[in-house]
């Protein structure tokens, strides 16, 4: 009776010393994304706003709205509907999470049920040498059956928390995962919104250049009839012959241009090249931005842009994975159970005589894979330092997307109302020709000369009005809008702490001691 009870309690200790380990894990904890740009982030606005007309409100996150084009806001909720492109990135975001729960699952037992039947022939003298019993040479044979049912697990424990620090690293991923796929969103709304407002600028060109080729025509005809009469010479009517083949030249190229960006449109959107040529064929203006556009602050820009997000969480991920190397320098404890019923008749194969139970702790360390195990590590440490650089410059490079965007909205506009008044005097430009026409004191070519002039300065103003748009539409995607909320309060983190306000720790230096292993990898 005493060797069983300190077999028990021997059997004991060892299941509770990894049971006593349990809560501790492995590498270092992940304390947050290291701090970037801290003044950006303490800052109420942006330093290129000033020329843009902008103010610190929340933006909208559907910013095309603003746009009041229901054709666009049409396309574009097409697009993020239909888009290939983004359907590729959801399918991702389902793997990552169906990675996570198989990462999950291995914290789990493993095991199954398992039947057999066994019908063998066997020589007797066999059994009897397996007996210890002499047996005889006359070539005699036994028949025997064997019959098992049971259920049969393994589990590995977690004890130094390498499968803890698995999840956290799977969890991260995926969370980076959907922020790719926001982003996707984010720049598909922006492509739709830029190719759409291309195709208006071209439709307008295509229009002011066929009027400036009706003006070229009858200026030509007027100088011809000069000629004819002595008053022009052949010079005069090779200079007007030459700028309407130059209109001639400039229509072709638009109207190519027109079928190139239709039927990028069409892909955007899900469709097949010229589905969207009856919707995109009835001509109509650009849209033009609001007069007063919202951008938020440095630091909301910083929460929502996806990008940001994807990047902190691929650091989260990295930081984890040390946890999941530092795991392999401990022993992994594994619980072996088989519970089933044994017998040599299928009759007898439930009773209770016929009860089988095995119990067995492993215990495996990889003593001698120190030295590859440790590089390992080393190479997550810099891994981690890798993503900890990637992050910052995401950062950075965010900022300098929204300032550089703000710089050319506002000096766009600026431009633009500088057009607007170049038009207005060419207006008046005309109107003065036609009264001196009226008046008999100038020439029907001295009209048609001043309204190829406004023609031309349109054609800049129209071009310049689609630019505004666009870079617009940059703004917009620079603050990282168009795929959801648009003032998130809390970072990505599981923890929800914002992420601008994290200070740089990824050392191993802060972490607790683990008192059993007396090591600072707990």
């Amino acid at each position: 009776m005493r060797p069983s009870i300190r077999t028990s309690v021997t059997t004991s200790l060892v299941l509770a010393a990894p049971l006593a380990l349990a809560a501790c894990v492995a590498g270092p904890d992940y304390r947050g994304p290291p701090s970037v740009a801290p003044h950006a982030s303490a800052s109420g606005q942006f330093h290129r706003g000033t020329a843009a007309l902008v103010v610190g409100a929340p933006p909208p996150a559907r910013w095309w709205e603003a746009l009041n084009d229901p054709i666009l806001t049409r396309l574009i909720d097409r697009a993020l509907a239909r888009s290939p492109t983004l359907h590729e990135a959801q399918a991702r975001v389902r793997a990552a999470r169906a990675r996570l729960g198989e990462v999950r699952s291995r914290a789990l037992p493993v095991g199954g049920g398992r039947a057999l039947g066994v019908a063998a022939r066997v020589p007797t003298g066999a059994l009897s040498s397996l007996s210890g019993r002499p047996g005889s040479d006359s070539g005699a044979t036994s028949d025997i059956d064997l019959y098992s049912v049971g259920f049969d697990a393994s589990w590995e424990l977690d004890v130094f928390g390498g499968v803890r620090r698995g999840v956290e690293a799977a969890s991260a991923q995926a969370a980076a995962q959907a922020a790719q796929a926001q982003d996707a969103q984010v720049e598909l709304a922006a492509e739709v919104a830029q190719a759409y407002v291309s195709f208006r600028n071209a439709q307008a060109q295509l229009r002011l250049a066929q009027e400036s080729h009706a003006l070229q025509r009858q200026i030509l005809d007027l100088v011809s009839q000069r000629r004819a009469r002595g008053a022009a010479t052949d010079g005069d009517v090779e200079r007007v012959q030459a700028g309407l083949d130059q209109a001639d030249v400039q229509m072709a190229p638009l109207q190519g241009q027109l079928e190139q960006i239709a039927d990028r449109i069409a892909l955007l959107t899900g469709g097949e090249p010229g589905a969207r040529d009856a919707e995109l064929a009835a001509a109509a203006a650009a849209p033009m931005p609001p007069a007063v556009t919202p951008v938020g602050d440095p630091a909301a820009l910083l929460r929502r842009r996806p990008d940001i997000r994807a990047a902190e969480r691929r650091l989260a991920a990295s930081q984890a994975q040390i946890g999941q190397n530092v795991a392999q320098l401990f022993p992994s404890v594994t619980l072996l159970g088989d519970l089933g019923f044994v017998s040599t008749g299928p009759g007898r194969l439930l009773g209770a005589d016929a009860f089988s139970a095995i119990g067995a702790p492993s215990l495996s360390w990889r003593i001698l894979s120190y030295p590859q195990v440790r590089a390992q590590i080393r190479g997550a440490i810099a891994s981690r330092d890798a993503e900890a650089a990637r992050y910052e410059a995401t950062v950075l490079a965010a900022l300098r997307d929204a300032e550089a965007a703000l710089s050319r909205f506002g000096h766009q506009r600026q431009s633009l109302v500088a057009l607007v008044r170049v038009d207005a005097a060419a207006g008046r430009a005309v109107a003065l020709a036609q009264v001196r026409y009226q008046g008999g004191t100038g020439s029907l070519i001295d009209v048609l000369q001043a309204a190829r002039q406004q023609n031309e300065i349109q054609r800049s103003l129209v071009e310049s009005q689609a630019q505004l748009t666009k870079d617009y539409v940059a703004l917009q995607k620079s603050l990282g809008l168009g795929w959801g909320e648009t003032t998130a309060s809390r970072g990505p983190d599981e923890g929800g702490r914002p992420m601008t306000q994290q200070p740089p720790q990824f050392t191993t230096q802060g972490a607790r001691r683990c008192p059993e292993t007396k090591t600072r990898w707990c």
